[in-house]
């Protein structure tokens, strides 16, 4: 057995993989973003509240950040498919080729 951890990977490897889905899947850093502001902004309005409920605001918060997550689904979900539909101008394999 070797002297490396089963769960330690070398940081050149861990920046490839995060490269690398980076490119498949574009959306992913718009969701991390948006996590990470959803994080900060209720941060923010936790401390400026006011008179608010500590249980209604992580109410609020749970449902924008909950839009937060669909909204970059969808949008995550039509370029893939405008890209593999719309924008793919080589036939596919499977498809039949037109005859007359």
């Amino acid at each position: 057995m070797s002297s490396k951890s089963f769960f330690v990977e070398d940081d050149a490897e861990q920046a490839n993989k995060f490269s690398r889905k980076a490119k498949e899947s574009p959306f992913m850093l718009v969701g991390i973003a948006g996590f990470v502001a959803a994080g900060l902004i209720g941060a923010y309005k936790y401390k400026n509240r006011g008179t608010m409920s500590t249980s209604v605001f992580l109410m609020q918060l749970r449902v924008a950040a909950q839009g937060t997550v669909v909204g970059c689904l969808t949008a995550g979900l039509a370029y893939t498919m405008a890209k593999e539909y719309l924008f793919d101008k080589q036939p596919k394999e499977n498809s039949k080729p037109l005859t007359n």
